[in-house]
């Protein structure tokens, strides 16, 4: 297998079960490296649930996990330097300011001098968009669109290799989530990122993911959009027959002709 199509993600055989609710049954995936890979399904499909599998926050009842060739084990420590998560809530700590919550994993994972650490949480807050003006802040006195960006630096803190994205449009009007995807899509051009994005925001699959993953029928369809607009599945059907996904994908190919260029 060439680099380009290096797995940076493997998962075999995974198992979630809650009571007599089986979530997963067997699914299996893989995720490519430097590709955008999307994940939706309906309410209950388990994509949080998938993803706090993969980050060793949830103990599966069976399957294998490999991130970045390292198996994950429920609450063992994981190649946590190497990835960064940007949680659908923020998660950043209320009582510090923007600055200090970027620095905090720096400070936790390094033993580099203060100077140095506060230069590095600087120059990633300057990297998602926001100014010093905004460093000195705290979360409450943040908009909505400048917390994601304040969430974004601090899961690039530690340089990772790989970024999970949970819903990182969700609350954001229009102007503002496509602004966002665009930082999405440069920072995957720029910093050779591999990203894992669940989200239900059609523009955001159309206009930035390599593939999607869909979680369906307690297992998992992974093609490019093109394919699985076509899939016979009802829910992807529906998913993607509904008006915002048509128009998103229209749109997106109207980009895609524009940059291409005549002839």
């Amino acid at each position: 297998m060439d680099e380009q199509h290096q797995h940076v993600i493997s998962i075999r055989g995974l198992v979630n079960r809650f009571g007599r609710q089986v979530v997963h049954d067997h699914l299996e995936l893989d995720v490519r490296r430097d590709e955008i890979l999307g994940i939706v399904g309906g309410s209950g499909a388990g994509k949080s649930v998938l993803l706090r599998s993969i980050l060793g926050l949830h103990g599966p009842n069976e399957g294998d996990i490999s991130v970045l060739d390292h198996p994950i084990r429920h609450h063992e420590p994981g190649p946590h330097k190497k990835w960064g998560v940007l949680f659908q809530g923020g998660a950043l700590l209320s009582g510090l300011t923007v600055q200090e919550n970027v620095e905090l994993p720096i400070a936790l994972h390094s033993d580099l001098p203060v100077e140095t650490r506060r230069e590095l949480a600087v120059l990633k807050i300057f990297m998602v968009g926001l100014d010093l003006t905004a460093a000195s802040k705290y979360p409450n006195e943040l908009s909505g669109g400048m917390r994601k960006r304040a969430s974004l630096a601090r899961a690039l803190a530690l340089e990772p290799k790989l970024l999970f994205l949970d819903e990182p449009t969700a609350g954001l009007d229009p102007i503002s989530a496509t602004e966002f995807d665009q930082l999405v899509s440069f920072l995957h051009a720029n910093l050779d990122l591999t990203i894992v994005m669940i989200t239900h925001d059609v523009d955001s699959l159309f206009s930035l993911c390599d593939r999607v993953a869909v979680l369906v029928n307690k297992g998992i369809i992974v093609d490019t959009l093109d394919e699985l607009v076509k899939h016979p599945d009802p829910w992807i059907q529906e998913y993607f027959g509904d008006p915002r996904a048509v128009r998103a994908r229209a749109a997106a190919r109207r980009r895609s002709a524009s940059r291409r260029g005549p002839g």
